[in-house]
């Protein structure tokens, strides 16, 4: 098994073409091998910023929209919600994909922040994507120091792709 992105498109401002596809699959492979990761699903959605700043205010009581918002599977917290999988006959556990978690990615803000930086659409929606997928894995940028090993981790993996600024 390989890194994969299952994703679904629940906006309608912007195309999203099988080229970004592609291209972000890309750099879903280059961040696996930066982090040691070789197998894993990340579910993808792309939203507006009216839904993002729902889920914003509902997950994290942030009454705002935001860029991009990473929901990992492998957390545990009391409040947690269980996941349960019921297989069909013939069936096996070892057959379920294992779900990194998920990452929702506003096109709206993402359009927005691209032309704020003066940058491709497609730079900006390849940062939000590795960005969410580092948070996927538990990095964070609470303090300066994890926010320079996060930014320098995106960057290379950007790079690698020739998405550079």
């Amino acid at each position: 098994m390989s890194l994969a992105i299952v994703w679904s498109n629940e906006q309608e401002e912007h195309h999203i073409s099988d080229e970004l596809i592609a291209l972000l699959e890309s750099i879903l492979q280059k961040a696996g091998e930066a982090e040691g990761i070789d197998e894993g699903e990340v579910d993808l959605t792309f939203v507006n910023n009216e839904r993002i700043h729902e889920l914003n205010l509902e997950y994290r009581g942030i009454d705002r929209p935001t860029d991009v918002l990473s929901f990992a599977m492998n957390e545990s917290g009391e409040d947690e919600l269980e996941i349960i999988y019921e297989l069909e006959d013939g069936e096996e556990l070892e057959d379920m994909p294992y779900v990194l978690g998920d990452i929702i990615i506003s096109v709206t803000r993402a359009q927005e922040q691209a032309l704020e930086y003066g940058h491709s659409l497609e730079r900006e929606l390849g940062f939000l994507f590795v960005h969410g997928f580092l948070h996927l894995l538990g990095y964070d940028h609470q303090d300066a120091d994890s926010e320079a090993e996060m930014m320098a981790k995106q960057e290379q993996v950007l790079a690698q792709v020739g998405l550079t600024r």
